[in-house]
């Protein structure tokens, strides 16, 4: 089957479509949602195996190059293994990577690699024992570096997620560039985005990419800038290492000229840019039995209408019905 390239009115492509698996996350970060969790989608609500393939397949005929599965913690789901093969089976597939903020990786990366895994990016926040328990509300450090240890030994691409906030990890910056000088990974630190339910996005935590950059440049002023990706407004190797860090202006959105990506969501609604808020429905047509043509139609039609940037995609709406990243996949 053939069909013309995922294009939008402002002549971007779109070759890398993010695919959320689950909404449920075995950690409770304080920028993501509250301690008790949100209302997650469950059973029916979720797009099942079939249909995940089922668009995994439509969105590569659609000239889709890479995939990335989310969650929430997209490990959690039992048959992300099954997912991850029927992603890397398809020939004209190049990247298949995960999100995870890697408390359950260390038990499945193996598999996950001989599945044809490629990639992942761990979500790692602070390095300090009690700073993690303080912003996950949870335990699981420990085992989160341990798997970032192992999986740059058994995979092509390794990241680390980083979200900056003030008083919470800004004094780790220099900790966390330290560790790309050892491994060969780049630390990627991430503007805080209110998507939080109201409990930090208004707390005076926000640190911006100027600042994150010129705290690096203060220990390390001949940082040589090196090619990133189209998320990266700067990307530098560490003098004297193997790995890079990036900055990701996350909230900032100055490189959405650039953006070539689309979401999934976990209960099955393309989301063509993370700050707006409209969605087309993909679960219920397929339950409805329409043909791949019709499916195919509805994605083309869902990006075009993506708007200019972010900015533009916020000011169009009028409230936001889902309040924490793990519903929207990370």
């Amino acid at each position: 089957m053939m069909a013309r390239k995922l294009s939008d009115q402002y002549g971007r492509v779109f070759d890398y479509a993010r695919i959320a698996v689950t909404e449920r996350c075995n950690l409770r970060c304080v920028y993501c949602m509250p301690e008790s969790g949100v209302d997650f989608a469950r059973g029916a609500r979720l797009l099942s195996s079939d249909e995940i393939i089922r668009l995994l397949q439509l969105l590569a005929v659609l000239g889709v190059r890479k995939f990335r599965f989310t969650g929430g913690e997209p490990l959690v789901r039992r048959d992300l293994l099954s997912l991850v093969e029927a992603a890397a089976s398809l020939s004209a597939v190049e990247e298949v990577h995960l999100t995870t903020n890697g408390v359950l990786l260390g038990r499945k990366l193996s598999e996950l690699a001989a599945a044809g895994l490629t990639g992942v990016n761990i979500s790692i926040d602070t390095l300090r024992e009690d700073r993690y328990r303080s912003i996950t509300r949870r335990n699981g450090l420990q085992e989160a570096l341990v798997a970032l240890r192992s999986a740059v030994d058994v995979l092509p691409v390794v990241k680390v997620n980083v979200v900056a906030m003030r008083g919470f990890n800004d004094d780790e910056f220099v900790d966390f560039a330290r560790l790309a000088q050892q491994l060969p990974i780049t630390i990627r630190f991430i503007e805080l985005m209110p998507f939080d339910a109201s409990q930090v996005w208004n707390s005076g935590r926000f640190v911006g990419t100027h600042q994150i950059k010129a705290s690096l440049l203060n220990v390390w002023p001949e940082l040589e800038a090196v090619g990133g990706t189209a998320t990266e407004s700067w990307t530098a190797r560490i003098p004297g290492g193997v790995g890079k860090v990036a900055v990701i202006p996350a909230f900032t959105r100055s490189l959405c000229s650039d953006c070539n990506r689309i979401r999934i969501t976990a209960d099955g609604k393309l989301r063509n840019c993370l700050y707006s808020e409209s969605e087309y429905s993909l679960r219920e047509p397929m339950r409805a039995g329409v043909p791949d043509e019709v499916l195919l139609n509805m994605l083309r039609r869902g990006v075009v209408e993506k708007a200019r940037d972010g900015w533009a995609a916020q000011r169009a709406s009028t409230s936001r019905f889902r309040i924490s990243m793990t519903q929207i996949g990370g």
